[in-house]
């Protein structure tokens, strides 16, 4: 670039600007966004994310995903991860193509992360999920193409004290969800479980609980959402969200709570109690 000599930043790097990163690109190197390529002609198949299944409880936010990957009738990865930390007080779940989904995160998380060194705040977490809607909409032809993403948002609000879920379509739209919201192939069956299971003031053991029912339904009755695999050990990938952060479920109480559902419904797999 010009104006770049010994030692010092191109031009573009010191320019008075907006404070978002995606907009830094689409001026300077728009080949980096996602929705910038260019695509083959036909069909392209890649692999698909599944199911994602996100709900409150008293003291924050939990989100969890299953861990397959299909392509097709084909699994394509067994372990995917899905649900990752946006930046310190919000998370994002994935489903769709799962190639592109995950650049999206990446750039949101670079997003997130330029608005604060540029700011010297934190973006309010209604910013925060208006910034993915501006995100999605730009993938609009992409999904117009069959490659869609569509991530479902949430985070503690520090100022409302309390978790919050975002939820979108392919054309960038954002709605906020109340207590629970499920996305992906086995939303439909993991919705009819946060329905019957969620209740107010839930506490941190029982939301995993929930969130854990919830997948195991949608596995049950949706090909492309795996199940907790106690032969390999791959357990769905659960965040929590509180006033002190982003915090992830360690194995070893995943585990727990994935045999208690299983023994739960050993004889009795439709659930009923």
């Amino acid at each position: 670039m010009s104006g770049r000599g010994p030692g010092r930043l191109p031009d573009a790097f010191r320019a008075p600007g907006s404070s978002s990163f995606t907009e830094f690109l689409g001026v300077h190197a728009p080949d980096l966004l996602p929705s910038r390529r260019t695509l083959p002609k036909g069909p392209v198949d890649a692999p698909h994310g599944t199911t994602i299944v996100t709900l409150t409880y008293a003291g924050g936010l939990l989100m969890a995903g299953d861990r397959r990957a299909t392509m097709g009738n084909i699994i394509a990865n067994r372990d995917m991860e899905k649900v990752f930390a946006a930046d310190d007080f919000s998370v994002i779940g994935i489903a769709g193509t799962a190639g592109l989904a995950i650049e999206l995160v990446k750039l949101f998380q670079v997003e997130l992360e330029h608005y604060e060194k540029i700011e010297g705040a934190l973006m309010s977490l209604e910013g925060k999920a208006n910034r993915l809607a501006t995100m999605i909409r730009g993938n609009l032809g992409m999904a117009m193409q069959g490659l869609t993403v569509v991530p479902v948002f949430g985070g503690y609000d520090l100022d409302a004290s309390q978790g919050r879920i975002f939820s979108y379509d392919v054309t960038g739209g954002c709605y906020e969800e109340h207590d629970h919201h499920t996305i992906g192939s086995g939303s439909l069956f993991a919705r009819g479980s946060l329905k019957k299971l969620w209740r107010p003031g839930l506490d941190v053991d029982q939301a995993l609980h929930v969130a854990v029912e919830a997948l195991y339904d949608a596995a049950d009755d949706d090909s492309a959402t795996g199940g907790p695999d106690l032969t390999r050990r791959i357990w769905p990938t659960v965040a929590y969200v509180e006033a002190h952060g982003v915090r992830f479920a360690d194995e070893p109480a995943v585990h727990a709570a994935v045999e208690d559902v299983v023994a739960a419904r050993t004889g009795n797999p439709g659930g009923a109690r």
